[in-house]
């Protein structure tokens, strides 16, 4: 049994739980027995649900009562897979005490140096300093979702214009980069996720050229029917220039100026700053659309779910 412990809500963002969900497909696909655990989230358990898939929610926030070991026990699990960012050295100790192999990802917490595995694809500043008896870092380790593959092309049009910053967009930076579009006169589709809670602000800024739509079934398939998009700071990015999208970036926590710096020196992104102070120059700059999707295409090859299912495999081997 493996257990994918994550953390979701609408300060933390969804990727953790999205990427968790590509991870526990591609696993599954190999005989592997998936345990989801999730802290109380009232909307990431409806989505998990909505998708059929079991989870169990725990306080993850509780560093003293030993529940781990207890779900080590009850659920029979040999590897721990934690998507939760900032782990503490308490759990991780008793994960490990437990006897259990512990993989963890873009981890900055003390907990990350108990890891035996540490997935680091989005760690572009002070790589010497992440923690684990295994460290991969870079592009390479990528999650990403296997729907790429056969969408994968190149563009030399931006348009037309996507916007999606999160699942949750906890700054409401939707709702500025809509303020500026509407201000240029330009069109865009809008999608927000489901645990947007800035309604009302986004529908006073809306403009009849724009399409808003909230929790699409695929914005793999919708980030493939476009010419640019305009995200945040995480993994979506990646997503895009994956399939050949160009896309603006706006980071959305500190922890994504890095990410955006780095994406754009791979030549498939402009890094348009933080919510906070956002560059709007780069609305009005003229964009090399199809020389940005062709360096989009050649960083992301989409191929690190594959890397990273083959290094946990590995460990269930020893």
């Amino acid at each position: 049994m493996f257990a994918l412990c994550i953390e979701s809500s609408h300060a933390r963002g969804m990727g953790h739980l999205f990427r968790a969900l590509t991870l526990g497909k591609a696993l599954a696909a190999k005989g592997h027995a998936i345990r989801f655990l999730i802290n109380d989230d009232p909307v990431a358990i409806a989505l998990l649900a909505e998708r059929g898939i079991a989870a169990e929610a725990v306080d993850l926030t509780d560093y003293t009562s030993g529940w781990e070991t207890e779900l080590i026990g009850r659920q029979g699990i040999r590897i721990w897979i934690n998507d939760r960012l900032d782990t503490d050295a308490r759990h991780a100790q008793r994960l490990k005490s437990a006897g259990v192999w512990l993989v963890t990802f873009d981890d900055r917490g003390e907990g990350a140096a108990e890891a035996d595995l540490h997935v680091a694809a989005l760690a572009f500043n002070d790589q010497a300093q992440l923690g684990g008896r295994r460290v991969v870092v870079g592009p390479r380790y990528l999650i990403l979702n296997p729907e790429i593959a056969r969408l994968r092309q190149v563009r030399t049009e931006a348009t037309p214009l996507l916007v999606t910053l999160g699942g949750s967009d906890t700054w409401g930076a939707t709702v500025k980069v809509v303020e500026l579009l509407a201000r240029r006169g330009l069109a865009a589709t809008v999608i927000v996720g489901p645990s947007f809670g800035h309604h009302r602000e986004l529908v006073e800024v809306l403009t009849s050229s724009m399409i808003l739509k909230r929790g699409v079934p695929s914005l793999i398939a919708e980030m493939a029917s476009h010419g640019l998009a305009v995200t945040g700071g995480g993994i979506t990015p990646f997503e895009a220039n994956a399939l050949g999208l160009p896309a603006i970036v706006i980071a959305n926590e500190p922890h994504e100026i890095p990410i955006g710096q780095a994406l754009e020196k791979l030549g498939g992104t402009i890094f348009a700053g933080h919510h906070a102070a956002i560059d709007t120059s780069v609305f009005d700059r003229p964009l090399s659309i199809e020389t940005m999707s062709r360096a989009g295409l050649a960083a992301i090859d989409g191929n690190g779910t594959d890397r990273v299912v083959a290094m946990i495999e590995e460990l269930v081997a020893q």
